[in-house]
């Protein structure tokens, strides 16, 4: 069973540092992600999702390589590329990979402009190790499926960082 966590961050940069040390420790068998993504809401107050799976762009990809091969077998290849790319991003768009995008997109609602939350859907991990790993960056905590006593753990090493932290 998969846990999802969503930890607000001040700025898109700061999010994307967390993803990143998480697709390290990914690496070295330390953490198994579902999918992890970034939400960060502008001043107009629209959230953007920052996915590390573009399935338009992939769905294109692969409708242009059926299209080339169905293009060839029926004398037109050029259709067949133009109506496999067409498809194929049709069919991406449409395709929920991980995190349920509406879910993300309402729970970021609640986040001051110019905010990112970082979704993270974890199959397994090893916790003292990733949390320390990633408690000197701070967050808040958004909203967990993690039981009482991991989440409280997480909150209070989130929590370290931000109350040492210098203010400004």
């Amino acid at each position: 069973m998969s846990d999802l966590i969503a930890i607000v961050y001040p700025s898109e940069a700061k999010a994307d540092e967390v993803r990143q040390r998480l697709f390290k420790l990914q690496k070295e068998y330390l953490i198994k992600l579902g999918d992890a993504v970034i939400a960060v809401k502008d001043e107009a107050g629209h959230v953007k999702l920052n996915q590390i799976v573009n399935t338009t762009a992939m769905g294109a990809a692969s409708g242009s390589f059926w299209g080339l091969l169905v293009g060839v077998l029926f004398m037109n290849p050029l259709i067949g590329v133009a109506a496999g790319a067409a498809a194929g991003a049709l069919g991406g768009a449409l395709t929920d990979f991980g995190i349920n995008d509406a879910f993300m997109k309402d729970l970021s609602t609640s986040i001051a402009p110019g905010s990112a939350v970082l979704f993270v859907l974890i199959q397994s991990m090893t916790a003292d190790k990733v949390l320390k790993e990633i408690q000197d960056a701070g967050g808040v905590v958004l909203k967990t499926s993690l039981d009482e006593s991991k989440e409280q753990l997480l909150r209070d090493a989130l929590a370290k960082h931000s109350a040492a932290a210098p203010t400004v």
